[in-house]
């Protein structure tokens, strides 16, 4: 029994503090908030659909792709090595700056890559996940905007 408390108190001590999994809905609304719904052409639907495929919608999530040699940050996994921080950027912006909950320097990267060339495209698990789904609006389901 000891041991169990030990443990669980260890683990407590051990979590990032203010690390939060955002659910569904707000991240729907903050995203819409910030402009997203039909940005580009993009409804919100593939915007949520994007953010829970590159993250689960963890806006704290940082991922090092050591196949590709770059790291993804937050929401949307920013690459450091096109979108932020590193070399030339298209984001003009710390990669740190896009773990904060509030995703507002977020969501103004992402506006600037979806304005490129590829759009959303410019995520793989967007082309795969997303792109050709026909269930798009269940990620609105319930949610009040």
């Amino acid at each position: 029994m000891q041991v169990r408390i030990v443990l669980a108190l260890i683990s407590y001590l051990l979590a990032p503090n203010g690390a939060a999994i955002l659910g569904r809905c707000v991240v729907a609304k903050k995203l819409y908030d910030g402009g997203l719904d039909y940005f580009e052409g993009y409804s919100l639907e593939n915007w949520v659909c994007l953010a829970y495929f590159e993250s689960k919608f963890n806006p704290s999530a940082v991922y090092e792709n050591s196949q590709s040699g770059y790291t993804g940050y937050g929401l949307f996994q920013i690459r450091d090595s096109e979108w932020c921080d590193h070399g030339k950027t298209i984001c003009s912006v710390s990669c740190s700056a896009l773990l904060n909950p509030n995703l507002k320097d977020t969501i103004e990267c992402v506006k600037k890559i979806v304005k490129g060339k590829q759009g959303l495209g410019a995520w793989p698990t967007w082309s795969r996940n997303c792109q050709l789904s026909d269930t798009l609006g269940r990620w609105l389901d319930g949610c009040k905007l």
